[in-house]
């Protein structure tokens, strides 16, 4: 079962999605007869739709890093015994909470854990389209495969319930 921040995020994206298309249905209804305005209207629709989808997608990967830097915080405040634990302890040492979500958090996760390898590379991955949309999309990204809403809610929910991320009760 899904997170329920991501869920939440889930939902209004299908919100804002079928606002805009019925906000640019009806405007597509009544300039029908004109159809180069038609054709402007279905690409600002189509530009709408993707911008909204990527802003989803960044939105996910934002709970997804709060996430795994509360595990980190939580893990390091209870002092738990596992081999993560213990490496986020060492980690917390020499660095406190200035500590980096791919560098050290999630090279711990890979390191210390099974069956984690694949996922933080996909994760990886993900964080690079969501470091290409914080800073503005002024440089073409190279990822390898196309980020969207549904790849990335899709990795967030594998992830969530893969990894035994601690939460503060």
């Amino acid at each position: 079962m899904a997170d329920a921040a991501i869920v939440e995020i889930a939902e209004y994206h299908n919100d804002v999605v079928s606002s805009l298309r019925l906000y640019f249905g009806e405007m597509l209804r009544v300039s029908a007869a004109d159809f180069r305005s038609c054709d402007a209207i279905a690409n600002l629709l189509t530009l709408r739709v993707e911008e909204t989808d990527q802003r989803s997608a960044f939105f996910i990967l934002a709970s997804l890093e709060a996430a795994f830097r509360i595990d980190y915080e939580c893990r390091c405040q209870k002092r738990m015994k596992d081999d993560v634990s213990r490496a986020f302890r060492a980690i917390y040492k020499s660095r406190r909470t200035r500590v980096s979500l791919e560098e050290d958090i999630f090279e711990a996760w890979k390191e210390h854990s099974t069956g984690s390898r694949q996922l933080i590379g996909e994760l990886r991955g993900a964080f690079k389209f969501r470091h290409w949309l914080a800073h503005g999309h002024y440089w073409e990204p190279k990822l390898g495969r196309r980020y969207d809403f549904i790849f990335v809610y899709s990795l967030a929910d594998l992830v969530l319930s893969a990894f035994p991320l601690q939460r503060f009760d």
